[in-house]
């Protein structure tokens, strides 16, 4: 089989329709046989039962519901864990990422022998402002935090070769953010570029707190810095506090002290905000440990319609 198309999807009744008459002419026009992996992320709007219907005429469509909504790189997982194809390819149900493009992502993969196969956003005018210069800061701090080179404007519309998935899905660690992970494994890659273009129908399933979220996310999950930070912050506190002890010794002595409980009262409140933040910051990162250990499902996946055992619900 040459391609599995992986597709999560949730709440995506009213793009559905949309997406398949514009993915399905592409995939059969491919020379090999495909796969549709429509990941059904919890949805409550319907998207399983039409994911049921086009089914019946779409035997190259298998379905995966999971029991909950996991969130979309949860979701990227099933999908990933149980494609079978030589290429698995990764897009969402939005149509901003055009499936025609897919013939191009295949053939950069075989021509550069390429692991990874990124399609890069030239053109992100159908996003808001906001989200362009959010977006933009993002993979600023990511390339200087993953410590290898991040495609700006990549997301998770990407083609990766069955041994490159095999590799990934081998990692230990569950709170994957493939938009960095892939990356920082140094996979041969490629790029094939494109313009993003607008919603077909819905809303986006990435609002403010669920980015602030990955962004959260992408950034513990790839750097100690915070607690470095934290530590030279409490290095240099404690030669400011040192300097200032001497001074406090010496305006006594000279006898030139000035009672004042303010001052006193502002450094021992901007002392101790200083110190929840970073207690913050380990809760954070504890927090992942936490969750690491207890070694949860990542996701729960109900059936495969296809009949196949999955190869490891994790």
């Amino acid at each position: 089989m040459l391609l599995s198309l992986v597709v999560p999807m949730y709440n995506e009744a009213d793009a559905l329709p949309h997406f398949v008459a514009r993915v399905r002419p592409v995939l059969d026009a491919l020379d090999d046989g495909y796969e549709v992996l429509a990941v059904d992320d919890g949805s409550t709007d319907g998207t399983g039962d039409a994911l049921a219907a086009l089914r019946a005429a779409w035997p190259q469509l298998r379905v995966l519901p999971l029991r909950r909504n996991a969130g979309h790189q949860a979701a990227l997982t099933a999908g990933l864990e149980h494609a079978r194809g030589r290429w698995v390819l990764t897009i969402d149900a939005d149509l901003q990422d055009p499936p025609e493009l897919i013939p191009d992502l295949l053939a950069a993969g075989v021509a550069t022998n390429a692991d990874v196969v990124y399609a890069v956003r030239t053109d992100r005018a159908s996003d808001s402002a906001f989200k362009r210069w959010t977006a933009g800061a993002y993979y600023r701090v990511m390339n200087r935090t993953v410590g290898a080179p991040v495609p700006r404007h990549a997301g998770d519309f990407r083609m990766l070769s069955a041994s490159a998935v095999a590799e990934i899905m081998a990692l230990p660690e569950r709170g994957r953010v493939y938009r960095l992970l892939i990356p920082a494994m140094g996979f041969r890659s490629a790029l094939v570029e494109y313009a993003r273009e607008p919603r077909v129908a819905g809303q986006s399933k990435y609002p403010v707190r669920r980015m602030v979220r990955l962004a959260a996310d992408s950034y513990f999950s790839f750097t100690v810095a915070p607690l470095r930070f934290a530590t030279w912050t409490g290095a240099v506190g404690f030669v400011l506090c040192a300097a200032f002890a001497v001074l406090a010794v010496v305006a006594y002595l000279t006898g030139r002290t000035v009672p004042g409980w303010a001052s006193f009262a502002l450094v021992i409140g901007f002392i101790g905000a200083v110190q929840f933040m970073f207690l913050g910051l380990i809760g954070e990162y504890l927090a992942r440990v936490y969750l690491e250990l207890q070694a949860r499902p990542r996701y729960y996946l109900d059936r495969d319609s296809a009949g196949v055992d999955a190869p490891g619900r994790r």
